[in-house]
């Protein structure tokens, strides 16, 4: 930790060496940050001064050096291009080899949006910004001109790589499969709409987890869920020993249909929330504590048991909760032939491990 400190001391204390050496009294905001500033200037000869350093690691000898006599390349010369920044565009001379061997890195080939600028476009894009208001804004915030052909290679280039993930080939077999719809805003002809995001989280044998898809509708239900299953098995996957999923109306019905012999556990957690979400505040923690007596009881019939003596308990206020815990019991109880700690993965964590996707496909979709 010490050393790493000082290594960071050392290196700000070199940038504010080289920013010594510019006398920045009496310069203006155009001066600095214009078209033609400071920091436009800086950005360039950065670029510039790492595209030479490549070019030296690409040949294996520095410029001017008799190392590079004979030795089968050389340097030929620069072609001059402008790329186009986060928020402007400046001009560089990229280096050449005789060879034509060279390929760039930092500003790689036939490239002239640096990856911000192509970041900022799919940005705006997942706004429901048209490719022509995606050009306006660039030429008014940023003084840079774009074509819409090129916003829509940018964004096309995106929406294919999209399709190829969707379309990718899956492992043959997995252990558990955790099936939810998300609800999230999005934007669709100009106008803000919810959608359902269907999500298939994958985990095979080695307890390695993989995103097997994502299904976009504007409703959640069963019969989407059946054709999201008959996808994922003509992409390969032949056998699921658990599905993980919610109380939704026919859904295991689905599983059934696709995956057979696919063994069903509900998610305790959306149980455990649906049930709860008409008691009243001060019966809360009572009985949150008798359903806990339920699921995490150590064998089915204690399981079992407890449930019958929360009936007892609850059914003249709340007869509903008994009810759908007893409807659901075969699809519940799948989790009790683990151990807790497996049971913990599968049969109470659905609504966990989905978490960061819910935010990170609910950031994208605001």
């Amino acid at each position: 930790m010490v050393m790493a400190r000082k290594r960071k001391e050392k290196e700000k204390d070199i940038l504010d060496q080289i920013l010594d050496t510019i006398d920045f009294k009496g310069l203006t905001q155009d001066e600095v940050a214009g078209q033609n500033g400071l920091i436009k200037q800086l950005t360039g000869k950065i670029l510039q001064r790492a595209l030479e350093a490549e070019m030296t690691e690409h040949l294996g000898y520095e410029k001017n050096s008799n190392e590079g006599d004979n030795n089968g390349n050389s340097r030929n010369g620069h072609t001059e291009k402008t790329v186009l920044l986060e928020n402007q565009e400046t001009t560089i001379e990229v280096p050449r080899d005789r060879n034509s061997t060279f390929e760039p890195i930092i500003v790689p080939k036939h490239q002239k949006r640096l990856p911000l600028f192509n970041d900022q476009i799919i940005s705006m894009y997942s706004f429901g910004m048209s490719d022509r208001d995606i050009k306006a804004h660039l030429e008014k915030i940023y003084n840079v001109e774009v074509s819409p052909d090129l916003i829509s290679r940018v964004t096309n280039a995106v929406l294919e790589e999209v399709r190829e993930w969707q379309n990718r080939p899956l492992e043959k077999s997995y252990a558990i499969i955790y099936l939810d719809a998300l609800r999230v805003r999005s934007r669709e002809d100009g106008k803000s709409c919810n959608k359902s995001v269907y999500i298939a989280l994958g985990v095979n044998f080695e307890g390695q987890k993989e995103v097997l898809g994502l299904w976009i509708a504007n409703n959640e239900g069963a019969k989407f869920w059946m054709g999201v299953l008959n996808e994922i098995k003509n992409r390969g996957v032949q056998d699921i020993l658990i599905a993980c999923m919610d109380g939704l109306t026919g859904f295991p019905d689905a599983v059934h249909s696709v995956y057979p012999e696919t063994r069903v556990q509900l998610c305790i957690v959306h149980m455990i929330r649906n049930s709860v979400k008409f008691v009243s505040y001060k019966d809360l923690k009572k009985v949150c504590a008798d359903l806990k007596a339920v699921y995490s009881a150590n064998t089915e019939v204690s399981a079992k048991d407890a449930l019958e003596e929360f009936g007892k308990t609850w059914n003249d206020r709340y007869p509903t909760i008994y009810l759908s815990w007893e409807n659901h019991w075969n699809d519940l109880c799948e989790f009790f032939k683990y151990s807790p700690e497996i049971r913990r993965t599968k049969g109470s964590r659905l609504f966990i491990q989905l978490t960061q996707l819910n935010r990170l496909i609910t950031s994208f979709g605001k």
